[in-house]
Order: structure tokens, then sequence, then C-alpha cells
């Protein structure tokens, strides 16, 4: 399983409600024409919490995407895929910058 997790900052002058109303209702449904994704997630960022002991990192994040595939073969077709371009081609008209990780995923607690 390959993951691409990416965190996401909305453009200068879009409130955090109108990026997350965006990226529901219009980006979110352009996912399920992508082929080879097996799971999308968006994870909407509601507050934060420090810890006494560790430093905060100065990270501006309005959410987290991330998208599954089985292989990394799967995720690169994916990725050259016209839905893919209609996708990033909208993520353009909302998100102001992006930091993307490819993620090997080791569970500790597996799902039940």
């Amino acid at each position: 399983m390959i993951k691409i997790l990416g965190l996401l900052t909305r453009k200068d002058g879009i409130t955090h409600e109108a990026f997350v109303r965006h990226w529901y209702d219009i980006h979110g449904p352009l996912a399920l024409a992508v082929p080879g994704i097996r799971r999308y997630v968006q994870s909407h960022i509601t507050g934060t919490r420090t810890r006494p002991d560790i430093p905060e990192t100065d990270v501006q994040v309005d959410g987290i995407a991330e998208l599954w595939y089985d292989d990394a073969e799967t995720a690169a077709r994916a990725a050259a895929s016209p839905e893919m371009k209609a996708l990033t081609d909208d993520g353009a008209l909302f998100i102001g910058q992006i930091k993307t990780f490819v993620i090997e995923e080791r569970q500790i607690i597996p799902q039940a």
C-alpha cells in the first residue's frame, strides 16, 4: 500500500471555511473519477494542541489529504491520468501551498 499525504494551505484571500467547503463539495467528488485510488481521506483541521515539553513546529495547515493506492505503479498511472489533471487543476483554484509526502505505512495498532 502506498499513501500520498499532502499538507494543504489555502490561498491568500480565502477563508478557512471557504477552503473547506470547496475542498469537500467540489474537489472531493473529482477524486472519485481518478483511476486506481483505493481510498481518499480529507482531514479538516479544527484546532491544535500543544505539549509543554516539546516545542511546536511553525506550520500553517488548513487540511491534510490522503490518497491511497495498491502500489507505486498504480499511483504513477493515476498521476498521469486526465482525471488527475482535472483534480490538480481544481486544486490550484483554492490551494495556496502544498507539501506532499510519499508514505509507506507501518501499522502499530492494526485496524480491527
